[in-house]
């Protein structure tokens, strides 16, 4: 019988893996580290858990705590750390605008802490890490699950320090941790339900469209849309590759990017967003940097358009992420990425319901 640790709950991730990596290991128990101002809401996640399955009852533990300090906050680490098997480190602040403090602060340093404390767990099987692909920053060019630091310069902080952070990971994989790292690219709702609990990304592209009349929406296009790639995943296919792969005993010491293998053109999306929203766009070219000038300088863009300018980088965002190492271990789960086109009506329909959905990230 082990103990299970999950930072980042009550994430969408954490919900949904938690019960998945518990149906996996039926006589383990989960210890959850939660931030004091969501200990409410993971309580209810926890409950909402158990309701859903009965046999999850007694088996999750919240306790409080704070990945930005050593030792995670908790009164005695070592004797949390003693028992346990595994650990998913989850947690990291999911924000493009993100400032360098905050994001070296939750990602970098929360990250090394959380190593430390792994470090205590003399049983531990298996630093289950959840990373992302765009710590490849605006390198040009296929970018492999092994590669990390090419030389690459980033968009913003939140790609820098996820990178930091997963150099620090494979450091100490290196030196004989045992560790899986998951790279997922732009991660958006259920393909099934179109459920997601951020309107970010692709959505502010998407929400833009909807606000406009059918007959006639004007869509802003930054560079050349045929010659760049936009790589979604929905959040379903994420979480059964993670789910998968974390009870793979090969996948130990491996690194997986969880993106689609065969992404549209921002061409190719533009077209299929404006058949998901049944509107006729008109395309308004730009330079990417006339366009971030204008959401951040000129008055009544950003108000109107609501789009971030951190998001205009990756319309002309210049890496192909290979998902070697995911394709073929996930291939034995019968797990593949679907085709964007199959799941955005999906996505559309989730919107037009849901409009109350924010853009804020947990933090």
């Amino acid at each position: 019988m082990g103990t299970i640790f999950f930072t980042g709950f009550p994430g969408f991730l954490g919900v949904e893996l938690l019960p998945r990596v518990l149906e996996r290991e039926p006589d383990a128990t989960a210890v959850c580290l939660v931030q004091g101002k969501f200990a409410r809401l993971a309580q209810q996640r926890a409950d909402e858990l158990v309701a859903a399955e009965p046999a999850l009852g007694g088996r999750i533990r919240l306790v409080e705590g704070d990945i930005t300090v050593p030792g995670l906050g908790l009164a005695d680490p070592a004797a949390v750390a003693r028992d346990l098997t595994e650990l998913w480190h989850l947690a990291a602040v999911y924000d493009l605008s993100v400032s360098r403090p905050v994001g070296m602060r939750i990602n970098v340093d929360g990250t090394r802490h959380v190593l430390d404390f792994a470090e205590q767990a003399t049983d531990l099987r298996r630093f289950q890490y959840v990373s992302t692909c765009y710590v490849s920053g605006r390198y040009a060019g296929p970018f492999a699950e092994d590669d990390l630091d090419v030389g690459q310069s980033f968009n913003n902080y939140y790609e820098e320090t996820k990178f930091l952070a997963e150099l620090d990971v494979r450091a100490r994989a290196a030196g004989g941790l045992p560790t899986s790292i998951y790279r997922p690219s732009v991660v958006v709702g259920d393909a099934t339900t179109g459920e997601t609990q951020k309107y970010d990304g692709p959505y502010y592209a998407l929400q833009w469209l909807l606000r406009q009349p059918r007959a006639l929406a004007f869509l802003p296009v930054t560079g050349d849309p045929a010659a760049f790639r936009f790589n979604l995943v929905p959040r379903d296919f994420v979480v059964d590759a993670i789910a998968a792969l974390g009870g793979h005993e090969g996948a130990t010491g491996r690194t997986y990017a969880l993106a689609d293998p065969h992404p549209l053109t921002v061409d190719e999306l533009y077209t299929a967003m404006a058949a998901a929203t049944g509107r006729r766009v008109v395309r308004i070219p730009l330079t990417r940097r006339l366009a971030t000038w204008a959401i951040e300088r000129v008055p009544g863009v950003y108000p109107l358009m609501r789009i971030p300018a951190s998001a205009v980088d990756y319309l002309t965002h210049p890496t192909h992420y290979l998902t070697t190492n995911a394709s073929a271990d996930l291939a034995g789960f019968g797990i593949t990425c679907p085709p964007l086109r199959s799941y955005l009506p999906v996505l559309v329909d989730f919107m037009r319901s849901h409009p109350d959905v924010s853009a804020a990230a947990m933090i």
